[in-house]
């Protein structure tokens, strides 16, 4: 931390300036920028928080020295938690950036991997830069006004998101460990060198500091402008709607239920649920209705073969997704009703044309020359044609190979290409499923039916919630319609670890992954009893900081 950290101020303030307003760079040196520039007025302090926003997205050289370009932060870190899970499922051995070696569990359990330095590193810049606007605002002379309260609203909303995800990564989760003396993370409350933490706090005492800083958000935002109206790039500004949501988060990861479910209401207010039309459009921007916060990238700070959906989706012309289409467990797609039109971006029938496929079902037979897929045995004319609808349908070619169970949920606005598109991070439909839970584990039937009800309905013409009607039912329901309504949205390595499910590939007829692919990771025990859930303390930041020792180590 202590080395990354002391170059960090500069190098994010030379892309959050150079792109905001250019005029400042003309009067400040970029050698010269410094705490007491960034602080001088609120035009100043709303370019930090502009450069925060950027910095999500970016890839992570251009943030800190030391940065890789393997990592383009929230772009790697938001899928990553569907690829841990075994949710976003590998068809073939692909392995560029990393993501395979993160699907067999070979990144995250070594200290010295790329993932866990850059994640580590890339939180707790965050956590700088919202300190040096607190710290500053709470020191400065400073006129209170509407302005620079949504400015003080988002560092605080931007530090608590920062510490939950670094304690749910890289502590033991809340509801199965001991918190009041599980280890989480060093808490940082510095902005100035030379940025020396605390050691390692407990799991308890971030969880404090993050609900601290929430109510704090919520406070100054409810004294703050609001957010603006208009196109997606007003959405990556945070807002209470934000705060309240991650305040949902949190309580729902500590078992906080009652106050999971409040907050999950108040996060939602305003962002209706999105129609079938729009559900299918490919989750590729924040002009839907339901997106309450999501990073717009802009063209000219795109990261091209870096991004999620060079990871994730199965439109974006890369060789991670050419070579290697990502499908669906088809456990959990059989399950849809087929009056849910959510189960239409899961192509059960697609016919697997990788000769390189993990499960050797894919392409033509050498001999034959007839299809290897058992769907379309002795079948060339219909495997040819499905394909070639399915590349009509969803706007890419035979250079892009296909699979049974491969999705579409994820699409390139520009199919077929390797244009930049929004990265999403809260939407209401989530917030229905976190108030359903809440309910449903506080034994509420009543108020988690009618929690999932507005959800269910928009998604599926038959849907009665009336038929859950015990807490094991209830709850079993609501893990389905997480994993389908959010999948490949990166909820599932926190979900997991929350419920304390293990991974298992082979259960019941079988995700349909491959298990020489998955090696390890094709079973892995549940989170209670299997520490390497919790992702090693970068063995950079052990070297660096003479707070935390080799027997920190997770």
């Amino acid at each position: 931390m202590l080395n990354r950290l002391k170059y960090f101020f500069i190098a994010i303030s030379i892309v959050s300036f150079t792109s905001c307003e250019d005029d400042f760079l003309d009067r400040t040196p970029t050698d010269a920028i410094s705490a007491a520039d960034a602080l001088a007025n609120e035009d100043n302090m709303q370019l930090i928080i502009e450069g925060m926003h950027r910095g999500l997205y970016s890839q992570s050289q251009t943030i800190f020295p030391g940065g890789n370009t393997a990592r383009a932060n929230n772009h790697y870190w938001v899928p990553l938690g569907d690829n841990l899970a075994g949710y976003l499922i590998h068809s073939a051995n692909a392995n560029n950036l990393g993501w395979r070696t993160e699907m067999q569990w070979n990144s995250h359990t070594l200290p010295t991997s790329l993932t866990c330095e850059i994640l580590w590193y890339h939180r707790y810049n965050i956590i700088l830069h919202a300190n040096l606007l607190i710290n500053g605002i709470a020191n400065g002379n400073f006129v209170e006004t509407p302005r620079l309260n949504n400015i003080l609203g988002q560092a605080y909303t931007y530090r608590a998101y920062a510490y939950l995800s670094l304690v749910q990564h890289y502590g033991k989760g809340y509801l199965i460990g001991n918190p009041t003396t599980d280890q989480g993370v060093p808490l940082l409350f510095s902005s100035e060198l030379p940025f020396t933490s605390e050691p390692r706090s407990t799991v308890q005492a971030i969880y404090d500091q993050i609900e601290s800083d929430l109510d704090a958000a919520i406070s100054a935002f409810e004294n703050g402008t609001s957010r603006p109206s208009g196109g997606p790039a007003v959405k990556s500004q945070l807002n209470i709607n934000v705060a309240h949501g991650l305040k949902a988060r949190w309580a729902l990861s500590k078992g906080d239920w009652a106050t999971a479910a409040s907050e999950a209401v108040l996060a939602r207010q305003g962002y209706p649920l999105m129609n079938e039309e729009d559900w299918k459009s490919g989750f590729n921007t924040n002009e839907l209705s339901e997106v309450i916060w999501g990073s717009n990238v802009i063209e000219t700070e795109t990261t091209f073969f870096r991004s999620y959906f060079y990871l994730a989706s199965n439109t974006f012309n890369g060789s991670q997704i050419r070579n290697n289409p990502k499908i669906a467990d088809r456990r959990v797609v059989d399950a849809i009703p087929s009056t849910d039109y959510r189960k239409d971006v899961f192509i059960i029938d697609a016919p697997n044309t990788n000769f390189s496929a993990a499960n050797n079902q894919g392409g033509l037979d050498a001999t034959t020359g007839l299809p290897r897929d058992p769907n379309y045995a002795n079948n060339l004319d219909g495997y040819n044609e499905r394909r070639a609808e399915i590349n009509a349908t969803y706007g890419i070619t035979n250079r892009f190979n296909q699979h049974p169970y491969m999705h579409f949920k994820l699409k390139n606005k520009n199919p077929g290409s390797i244009d930049p598109d929004d990265v999403i991070y809260m939407r209401s439909s989530e917030m229905y499923l976190i108030e359903a839970e809440a309910r449903a584990m506080m034994n509420d039937i009543p108020g988690a039916q009618a929690a999932l009800r507005p959800l269910g309905e928009e998604r599926d013409s038959a849907y009665d919630v009336t038929v859950y009607n015990t807490q094991q039912s209830l709850m079993d329901h609501i893990k389905f319609q997480r994993r389908v309504e959010l999948w490949g949205e990166g909820f599932g390595y926190t979900d997991k670890i929350r419920w304390d499910e293990g991974i298992d590939h082979a259960a019941n007829g079988g995700s349909g992954a491959s298990q020489v692919l998955y090696q390890n990771a094709y079973q892995v025990d549940r989170p209670s009893v299997n520490d390497d859930w919790i992702f090693k303390i970068p063995q950079a930041e052990i070297n660096a900081n003479p707070n935390i020792t080799p027997s920190d180590q997770n």
